[in-house]
């Protein structure tokens, strides 16, 4: 593992702190500058970690035939064989030598995942997307510690869907039939709520440019902020949905970004927005670990108002979101 130390300069005033890739960042907010890893297309080149278990097997199979670009996978101990008629790598510093991936797709079992992610963080792959759930927190901690001193990876997931750019690359477990190529983009800490909103835009003949699942975890890789900095710079994408839940603070981050956005940018892109959770009783976890209302959180009904107030259009439940969006980009092409 390559290890640098930062010495805090005038431009960058901090304690010392430490970096775990060979190209070290030089400031706490590095990682922001990896948002543009999240974009994807049919030449983006895909690995599997985990590659020859019986879960990678099944997603690879299915991603291949959609037609994702995979160039082999790791399995410790395994390399130098084939699997899917594809090579296997020991470590992903090999793999990145050898194929160059733009994304690790992290099929391993939660207790392993996080060392797997740090393993890819080390060798620099741009894009580390990882579906797992259960990580415990304090590996993902960890994970976090290192992801915040460096500038090369972007972290998806954990307990995600996954993220996919329709009819071009999937990396992850959504269920890609329904999903068509267009102009949508669409960020989610729910995977349900944004399948419903892809077969609402697909519906209405939208599609969707990227559709990017925060997870529902309690730290996140990318957030729901993250999502909206790269729909708002990505021309393919000429509108945003955005769905939140109870649990966290991630939506009230993506009101404040909204706001900003709305208010500097001469033509904004319409936003549509939804919040689940508006009846869910203190104490309740709707699904996994990150949607749970506390007292100290939230409610659903707070966070859909200060949406609304930054600009967004929030709506009840995702099967409107398509026609919402849809009237809304006519209403725009008619200024």
């Amino acid at each position: 593992m390559a290890v640098s130390i930062f010495r805090p300069t005038r431009s960058c005033p901090s304690t010392w702190r430490r970096h775990f890739s060979a190209s070290a960042a030089r400031c706490i907010n590095a990682y922001d500058s990896t948002i543009s890893n999240l974009r994807l297309d049919k030449n983006t080149a895909v690995v599997y970690q985990g590659f020859t278990g019986k879960a990678a097997t099944a997603n690879a199979k299915d991603t291949i035939a959609y037609g994702t670009r995979i160039v082999g996978g790791i399995s410790p101990g395994k390399g130098g064989s084939t699997h899917l008629d594809l090579p296997v790598f020991n470590t992903v510093e090999e793999a990145m030598k050898t194929v160059r991936p733009h994304v690790s797709a992290v099929f391993v079992p939660a207790q392993f995942a996080a060392k797997a992610i740090i393993e890819s963080i080390e060798a620099e792959v741009p894009l580390v997307v990882s579906v797992a759930e259960h990580i415990p927190v304090h590996d993902m901690l960890r994970v976090h510690e290192i992801l915040r001193t460096q500038s090369k990876t972007r972290l998806v997931g954990p307990n995600c869907p996954g993220i996919i750019a329709p009819e071009q690359c999937r990396v992850g477990i959504m269920p890609y039939k329904q999903y068509q190529r267009g102009c949508i983009g669409i960020v989610s800490k729910s995977g349900t709520l944004s399948y419903e909103a892809v077969g609402a835009t697909s519906a209405v003949g939208l599609g969707q440019s990227i559709v990017l699942g925060m997870g529902g975890d309690l730290l996140p890789g990318t957030t729901l902020a993250d999502g909206l900095r790269l729909f708002f710079e990505d021309e393919e994408t000429k509108g945003i949905i955005v769905i939140g839940e109870i649990g966290g603070e991630a939506e009230l981050r993506a009101a404040e970004l909204i706001r900003e956005y709305r208010q500097s940018t001469p033509s904004p892109k319409p936003i549509v927005a939804m919040v689940a959770g508006k009846t869910a009783p203190l104490g309740r976890i709707m699904g996994h670990a990150g949607a749970m209302l506390t007292p100290r959180d939230v409610p659903a009904d707070i966070k859909a108002k200060a949406l609304e107030d930054a600009g967004a259009v929030v709506v009840p439940h995702p099967g409107v979101m398509g026609v919402t969006m849809k009237r809304l980009l006519e209403v725009d092409l008619k200024k």
